[in-house]
């Protein structure tokens, strides 16, 4: 009998399972620690549980849900698109540099200049911009209404 307990101490979300690859891996370490336990488990009955485990109702809704392996990485000279402080923008990645923890630092070159004021007579473009962003393309840093600074996507 698996208990979803076994599978490991918490209860993840699906947003955090990247690709059926990822799980498949997990799937077959948890699945070698119970055999050293001397606890069989089956490879299909170990998907099934790491796929409750990340919020799936079992392993064939991952895989509807989830892509095979994880996205290739935004590379410099890419089109990109999303918004910067509520704008909506579309232009080409100048940089992406690896800051750890899930991080990257990001440098766009927008195709039309963006106003960063908001309700100002006065307008402030920015064209380029520097920004810290997670694995899912948006950024922590907020703005006072609680929108992430950019957000940005491949286009």
């Amino acid at each position: 009998m698996i208990r979803l307990t076994d599978v490991g101490t918490t209860m993840t979300s699906h947003e955090t399972a990247r690709s059926r690859e990822v799980l498949k891996t997990e799937a077959r370490i948890w699945r070698e620690q119970c055999q050293a336990r001397g606890e069989p488990v089956t490879h299909g009955a170990a998907l099934e549980a790491v796929a409750r485990r990340h919020g799936f109702r079992d392993w064939n809704a991952a895989c509807g849900l989830l892509p095979e392996r994880d996205p290739a990485p935004l590379a410099s000279g890419e089109r990109v698109a999303g918004t910067y402080l509520g704008h909506p923008f579309e232009g080409v990645l100048v940089a992406a540099t690896p800051l750890g923890a899930g991080q990257s630092r990001v440098t766009v070159l927008f195709d039309a200049p963006v106003n960063v004021t908001a309700g100002s007579p006065y307008a402030h473009l920015r064209q380029r911009v520097t920004a810290t962003l997670d694995e899912d393309g948006t950024s922590p840093a907020r703005t006072g209404n609680g929108e992430p600074h950019m957000r940005l996507r491949r286009a």
